[in-house]
């Protein structure tokens, strides 16, 4: 997705058999780390995935500091359509 400020960003969504959702990005355009992300913020993935701040982001600074990400920050990240599970 665009970021307000032009920039891109990979998100992903992980879904688990047990109906739990959870979001990941990544700004280095990574699928993998995008995707661990959003399998340990749904519960599938123990170990909590290493990030790298590359922007300043408050995505960035919310996950390293163990925060609740503001996704509705980024007014493309309501914009998003996902496929149905």
């Amino acid at each position: 997705m665009r970021l307000a400020a032009g920039q891109e960003a990979l998100v992903a969504r992980a879904l688990t058999q047990d109906g739990k959702t959870g979001f990941g990005f990544s700004f280095r355009l990574d699928g993998a780390e995008a995707r661990h992300m959003a399998e340990w913020h749904a519960g599938a993935r123990t170990e909590r995935p290493p990030l790298d701040p590359v922007l300043d982001h408050p995505w960035e600074k919310a996950f390293l500091e163990g925060k609740p990400i503001p996704w509705g920050c980024e007014p493309g990240f309501a914009g998003l359509t996902w496929l149905s599970g």
